[in-house]
């Protein structure tokens, strides 16, 4: 059985930063690409960030681009999300997700992704 259980959301003003985290529980973290997603009140859940099995290849949505970070630790079977130079647009609920497992692929759309944290709020004053 796969949990992931993120925390790290909170309200800032625009310009901070913040660092998400969502911890894996179970086996075989290293196995699965991971990715961070979010919804905005009446929009759809968009793709933010996601980072492969090993660490190597990160991709980011262009609305990110240059002011968020993904990163992982396979030992500690977490992946962080570094939220720099906020923006009120950026507010929403945050939330991981693990899938592609055993392959190079890393994805961004929701569909390729197995398991899905239950979000953290990321409210962003102006």
């Amino acid at each position: 059985q796969v949990q992931l259980v993120e925390s790290g959301g909170g309200l800032v003003q625009a310009g901070g930063s913040l660092r998400l985290s969502c911890l894996y529980y179970g086996r075989t973290f290293s196995s699965y690409a991971m990715g961070w997603f979010r919804q905005a009140p009446g929009k759809e859940r968009e793709f933010v960030a996601a980072i492969s099995w090993s660490g190597a290849g990160t991709y980011y949505a262009d609305s990110v681009k240059g002011r968020f970070t993904i990163s992982r630790d396979n030992a500690k079977n977490t992946v962080y999300l570094q939220m720099n130079s906020l923006k009120p647009e950026d507010t929403a609920v945050y939330y991981c997700a693990a899938g592609g497992r055993g392959s190079t692929h890393v994805g961004a759309r929701a569909y390729e992704y197995d398991y899905w944290g239950q979000g953290t709020q990321v409210t962003v004053s102006s």
